[in-house]
């Protein structure tokens, strides 16, 4: 859809994201806009706009995985925008950083998400965009508008083009079973839920499946994969079990550590992810388990109805 004359949007994008905004930006006809980051060699950084932006409505694309520097950078474009007299500014925030700690776990720990929505706040953003949140509730931690994508209007379509004869939807954790169930009841199929037992951060201690797989086509679903300890695991266990194959979907992919090697060597016979995280080209190469969907048409569709006034309910297949 071309841009009419009269129509005052600009997407940006942030260095971490800069291709997802680009294509962003080009699904809606447009061009990305021109932004520079000044680097200097203490390390500080500098973003500046090199077009203007009165007037504008700004959407700025950055997804704030690690390090820090991607939050910080989004924050200082924010704020630039806001000195530059734009009309509103939308962060576009494709993958929402620190959402794993929106909650006291344990004593003297900050609750980092609500943090981040503080400095958002302060920083200017008059609405926030993002996908599958690790917890729907840090919708809560804003005072401005909140647009809480799924990724599910992309993985459905893609799960359905699969025909398995036997599909089952899996969570490989407790923590999953509503996203997990709302596949399951939306596909007319069983599920079934793997429990795991963590002594520390990012290992599993040990863990159980709730239902029977054996004779099953397992699609495990989940928002994020990070050091890929749990998912292939889970894997491993449905195939112990008797499951005909075992896949899974996953929204942000995070993949550190021994990641990609435990996928390439589980199995799984393959791991479904979107672009809100970048991937280097040489990983995806070298793992060519991960397949990568990307969510550009889907944020390009909903930054154009958010600046129409339209409704975006009809992209929540599920919730």
């Amino acid at each position: 859809m071309e841009l009419q004359a009269n129509d005052r949007a600009k997407i940006f994008g942030g260095t971490a994201t800069r291709e997802l905004a680009a294509r962003i930006a080009a699904e809606r006809g447009q061009k990305l806009g021109e932004v520079t980051v000044s680097r200097f060699s203490d390390g500080e950084f500098q973003p500046s706009y090199e077009e203007t932006v009165r007037g504008s409505v700004v959407f700025i694309v950055q997804s704030t995985m690690p390090p820090s520097d991607n939050l910080f950078e989004l924050l200082m474009m924010v704020d630039a925008a806001k000195r530059a007299s734009a009309q509103r500014i939308v962060a576009v925030m494709p993958y929402f950083g620190f959402a794993r700690q929106d909650r006291k776990d344990k004593p003297r720990v900050s609750i980092g998400a609500k943090l981040v929505a503080n400095m958002l706040t302060a920083a200017g953003v008059d609405r926030i965009m993002t996908m599958d949140l690790h917890a729907d509730q840090i919708q809560g931690f804003f005072e401005v508008p909140v647009d809480h994508l799924f990724a599910s209007s992309i993985f459905l379509p893609h799960i359905q083009g699969l025909r398995l004869p036997n599909l089952l939807m899996a969570a490989p954790d407790t923590g999953g079973t509503k996203r997990a169930n709302a596949y399951a009841k939306h596909l007319g199929v069983d599920m079934a839920i793997c429990y795991k037992q963590r002594k520390v951060a990012n290992k599993v201690d040990s863990m159980t499946v709730i239902g029977d797989v054996a004779g099953k086509d397992v699609v495990l679903i989940d928002d994020m994969v990070d050091t890929a300890g749990t998912l292939t695991k889970a894997a491993a266990m449905m195939m112990e079990q008797g499951a005909s194959s075992v896949r899974a979907m996953c929204t942000h992919a995070v993949l550190s550590g021994p990641a990609f090697e435990r996928i390439q060597e589980s199995a799984l016979e393959e791991l479904i992810v979107t672009d809100t995280i970048p991937i280097a080209q040489a990983k995806l190469q070298a793992t060519p388990k991960i397949k990568q969907l990307s969510v550009a048409q889907l944020f390009a569709d909903v930054i154009r109805r958010v600046q129409q006034h339209e409704s975006i309910s009809s992209h929540f297949i599920i919730a």
